[in-house]
């Protein structure tokens, strides 16, 4: 996965305000700034180009709502034609890329099978997500937004995931080829390991990743058994942080669940079910005994950012330090091949 491009003037305002967002995102800023630069990127658009020069010629970009003093001046230099110094500062600093244990791996990434958009519990629109992984420099990236059952991370229903399947149909004809959005979502395998949408939609996407939301404390047994049906399943590409643990201290804490993770693993490597390497810092998901058993079982992996939001796509370096560091060769990472071999191996 290079790094990403790097603006320079001159620049769309709306696309500077965007970029400087998920800048943001990437090295963790807070929500509040974050939405500040995406609410004033929306109300630019909302506004046009025409009526953004003159408001910014006139000094009232302020005036319009969503859009501050900080927001105003970048839109500012860009309507001038110059590159704004915020975005500039932004894309000056330093790579989340790690630099030694995983630099290679990270740099071998060309995808990702777990992100999320604003159509479930994401942060952004569909595009904006495309965007900028495009920027960060993936050759294609699997959306992945939940399945019904999820109802507090607003599930989509079979209509609602038609319709975003036209979304990306539309926008693959309209792209020039060079990137590729796969139809995806992260299904929800539900307590005796049946997955959470009708057999019709699932026939109808690229990825699937299935993953345990809900009874994360069931008994060792019966988890075992679900877990096993899903990584089965020949509709299931990717068994997604498969213990549900949180590792942050606090309320946010979360132990991992208990199933054997040897018979799920071998259940994995014998259906080509690859075991995610969850890329989030507060997952960490698999532990390290895991990933080393999933590895020695023979296990293909995911390394995934499980993005909810454009900046947090590149949390992949996490999992490719974590991959780097436990001796798994880039051959077995489904998230490093091309899309022709990506797809290949997703029919079966």
């Amino acid at each position: 996965m290079r790094p990403y491009d790097p603006l320079a003037a001159p620049v769309d305002p709306v696309t500077a305000l965007s970029r400087i967002a998920w800048l943001l995102e990437r090295r963790r800023e807070s929500t509040y700034r974050v939405e500040a630069f995406r609410k004033a990127a929306h109300a630019a658009a909302d506004i046009g180009p025409d009526a953004l020069a003159q408001r910014a010629s006139t000094g009232t970009l302020t005036e319009i709502r969503g859009i501050g003093k900080t927001t105003a001046a970048v839109i500012g230099a860009a309507v001038d034609g110059d590159l704004p110094n915020y975005l500039a500062e932004l894309q000056d600093s330093a790579s989340p890329a790690p630099d030694g244990v995983g630099a290679d791996l990270y740099a071998a990434i060309r995808g990702d099978l777990h992100a999320h958009t604003n159509w479930s519990d994401g942060g952004a629109p569909l595009p904006e997500m495309v965007s900028a992984a495009q920027a960060s420099g993936h050759e294609w990236m699997a959306i992945t937004d939940h399945s019904p059952r999820l109802t507090v991370a607003n599930g989509l229903s079979v209509e609602r995931l038609q319709d975003q399947i036209e979304l990306i149909g539309k926008l693959n004809r309209q792209s020039d080829n060079e990137f590729r959005i796969l139809c995806g979502i992260e299904v929800d395998i539900l307590d005796d390991g049946s997955l959470d949408q009708t057999d019709e939609m699932l026939d109808r996407l690229d990825i699937v990743t299935a993953s345990v939301h809900s009874k994360l404390r069931m008994e060792a047994g019966p988890m075992t058994d679900r877990m096993v049906a899903a990584a089965s399943d020949p509709r299931v590409h990717v068994l997604g942080h498969c213990t549900g643990r949180r590792v942050v201290t606090g309320r946010g804490h979360r132990p991992p669940s208990t199933f054997d993770a040897e018979a799920v693993f071998t259940a994995c490597a014998k259906h080509g079910t690859a075991v995610e390497i969850n890329s989030r810092p507060e997952r960490v998901d698999p532990p390290d005994d895991l990933i080393e058993l999933a590895r020695n079982l023979g296990c293909l992996f995911a390394i995934d950012s499980d993005a909810h939001a454009p900046g947090q796509l590149e949390f992949k370096a996490l999992g490719a330090e974590r991959a780097a560091e436990h001796g798994i060769e880039a051959d077995r990472i489904v998230t490093t091949w091309p899309i022709d071999r990506v797809l290949a191996w997703a029919v079966g």
